[in-house]
């Protein structure tokens, strides 16, 4: 059981808006993960095979490094770019805290289904070395849900609030995280199709938090600030 404490986010800690039991079950919600033998199954060793060749296209293949670090820092520089202007601790006190907080609380309900399958990661299953060093200790973890995509797609979702403008570009970089597990062969394509689907319930849970839309709304000021400076 998660208690309802401080996460911790590039070294600051941060308080959920919710406790782990207050936030929706996703063995509850969402499918079991699909079966050997099945016709989604054999989708998702196919796609492996995809994520395989993918690799071979340098640009992609770092797109998918980038994308594996478990750092706040690197999540917020992914989607830089795509929001329009810089976003940190430092230049976005208020999205920054906004992002912190939200991910903190939403990271909490991936431990329970993970627990739950046990999932084999792809890379365990085909028996290869994994793609990248990094994501070779989760071994031995669950593959499902996507720990990655449920961070990227959550902050898309948020940050498509904040910046309604550029919420294409948000959502098109958010896609390409997802799949960037699937190229590495950390996860399944169909673990990361649901995360998307799990972020989205974490998402409607955030909208119910009185403290989550005064933040919101402060991120939104800081941001038309900012365009007027």
């Amino acid at each position: 059981m998660l208690a309802a404490t401080a996460g911790l986010w590039g070294g600051y800690a941060q308080q959920p808006y919710f406790t782990t039991e207050e936030m929706p079950d996703l063995i509850k919600c969402l499918p079991a993960p699909p079966k050997k033998g099945s016709a989604a199954f054999r989708n998702d060793k196919e796609r492996y095979k995809w994520g395989k060749r993918q690799r071979k296209d340098p640009a992609r293949a770092e797109m998918a490094r980038i994308d594996a670090a478990w750092s706040f820092d690197t999540l917020l520089m992914v989607f830089s770019e795509p929001f329009g202007m810089e976003l940190s601790k430092e230049k976005t006190p208020e999205v920054w805290t906004l992002i912190a907080r939200s991910l903190t609380t939403t990271d909490q309900i991936r431990f329970a289904p993970k627990a739950y399958y046990q999932r084999t990661r792809p890379f365990a299953y085909f028996k290869d070395e994994a793609f990248l060093a990094v994501d070779a200790p989760l071994k031995s973890e669950g593959s499902y849900p996507s720990g990655h995509t449920l961070r990227s797609w959550t902050c898309a979702l948020i940050l498509s609030e904040v910046n309604p403008a550029a919420a294409e570009a948000i959502f098109t970089r958010a896609w390409e995280c997802g799949q960037s597990r699937v190229i590495s062969g950390a996860h399944w394509q169909s673990d990361v199709d649901i995360t998307r689907m799990a972020a989205s319930i974490g998402y409607a849970r955030l909208q119910t938090s009185g403290e989550f839309r005064k933040q919101m709304e402060l991120a939104k000021k800081e941001i038309e600030r900012i365009r007027k400076i």
